[in-house]
């Protein structure tokens, strides 16, 4: 970043450096190793054509290391024990997107049931949370940052 003054004793504005190249020489790791998703629910219906439309979550991971990220992921429920971990592989700078309705391996995530995450790496990732809600003909997305706890 360089500093540039502005008119009129206007305070110094951090402006980033242009690169210019074809490929990002972005090569740091960024991120955290676990975080938390504290609401999940998976409705049992949708509307619409499957799967483009079928109701679901996502845990959307990147990993802009060199590194390749090894994941673990645990369902916690109300009223149940945990389930998990759920286990796979993101490789150095990819990103994977991981649907709920998906993981079966221990076992398939029940459906119209609240659940929580805690999803853990052995190297920094970012983690998204996304869902596409399809129980109406007015679909509804949304998506926000899951909590970076270390």
């Amino acid at each position: 970043m360089k500093s540039e003054k502005r008119k009129s004793g206007e305070s110094n504005v951090q402006q980033p450096e242009v690169v210019e190249s074809q490929h990002s020489t972005f090569n740091g790791e960024i991120g955290k190793k676990t975080w938390a998703i504290a609401e999940g629910y998976i409705p049992s219906y949708g509307t619409g054509p499957e799967p483009q439309m079928t109701s679901h979550e996502t845990a959307c991971i990147l990993n802009a290391g060199n590194e390749d990220a090894h994941i673990r992921m645990t369902i916690y429920f109300s009223d149940k024990d945990p389930i998990g971990p759920y286990e796979f592989t993101v490789s150095a700078k990819r990103t994977k997107h991981i649907r709920f309705n998906d993981l079966t391996d221990p076992a398939p995530i029940p459906k119209d049931t609240d659940y929580a995450c805690v999803i853990e790496s052995n190297v920094p990732v970012v983690v998204q949370h996304t869902r596409l809600d399809t129980r109406q003909a007015e679909n509804a997305l949304f998506s926000t940052m899951a909590y970076p706890v270390a």
